[in-house]
This record gives C-alpha cells, sequence and structure tokens, in this order.
C-alpha cells in the first residue's frame, strides 16, 4: 500500500479521488467505493471537507482505511477509532501505522511470515485498537481470498 507520503497531494476531484482509491484495492478484493459514498462520509464528519471540490493526501488516506474498515467496524465505530487516532497521531502517522499494520497482519496469516512484528516504538491503547482492527480486516481479505480460490478450484483440500 501507498505510504502518507505517496499519495496524490495535489488536489484531486471526487472521481478521480475515487478512480485512484479503487484501483489499490482492487488487489485486496474490497468492495469498490463511490463517490456518493465520499459524499457520505463528508457529511458524517469521518472526511474532512474537501478544499475547493478536491482531495488531497489527508482525505485520501482517511478515505483508504474507511474502505478497508467498514468490512468490519460500524461507521459509528471508525469515527470513535478516527477521533482516538487523531488525538495521539498526525494524519500521515496514523496512515502509515495503519499501512505497516496492514501488511504486517496479512503477510504473518498469508504464511509468509513466522510472527508479527510490533510497529513503531511506543505502545499505545490507539495502537492496540488500530491492531485489533487492522487484523479483523486481514481476517476478512484471507477468508475471501480462500473462498475465491475454492471457487475457481485453485485451492486444494487439505486433509
Amino acid at each position: 500500500m501507498p505510504r502518507y507520503d505517496r499519495l496524490p497531494d495535489m488536489g484531486l476531484y471526487l472521481e478521480q479521488t475515487v478512480k485512484y482509491v479503487n484501483q489499490h484495492f482492487a488487489p485486496l478484493g474490497c468492495v469498490e467505493i463511490t463517490g456518493s459514498m465520499v459524499r457520505n462520509y463528508v457529511k458524517m464528519g469521518l472526511i474532512d471537507n474537501p478544499v475547493k471540490k478536491q482531495y488531497y493526501a489527508r482525505h485520501i488516506a482517511y478515505i483508504t482505511a474507511l474502505t478497508l474498515l467498514k468490512q468490519v467496524i460500524p461507521l459509528e465505530h471508525i469515527s470513535i477509532l478516527f477521533d482516538r487516532q487523531k488525538r495521539v497521531y498526525t494524519a500521515q502517522t496514523a496512515y502509515d501505522y495503519f499501512c505497516m499494520e496492514l501488511e504486517n497482519v496479512l503477510q504473518y496469516r498469508l504464511g509468509l511470515k513466522d510472527a508479527m512484528e510490533e510497529i513503531g516504538s511506543t505502545s499505545t491503547i490507539e495502537k492496540e485498537m488500530l491492531r485489533s482492527a487492522v487484523t479483523a480486516v486481514s481476517h476478512i481479505i484471507f477468508l475471501n481470498t480462500c473462498l475465491e480460490k475454492l471457487g475457481s478450484s485453485d485451492m486444494p483440500a487439505e486433509g
């Protein structure tokens, strides 16, 4: 996943933003977002208002996290999670932790490494909540990947 400093920060219009986010999540099998969904997230206060109808890196970071988290957590709880993260971390730090943690948990879950690493140098309740949320997301991604492989008969039976 692209880190915060790799996200477009020149101002994308709504449809460009939606296309960018959807392209990055197609490999994970996530449900595509729509412009209406993004507008609703703004109305709900989950994402800051666009600046002159344009979305920047901080918007894209939150949309990215929402796209994944909404698969396992109600939007009201995502709002609480975001609020807690904002109290402790900058948008860049929170997003980069999110990306690193997702990659960390997915690699472990898919058997690409033997143990999950500790991300960052501090231990906070906000990081623990983030890890729990990301772990739930990674289990959904893993399950969907397995079910898709079973549906296409690419996955051998074990037993």
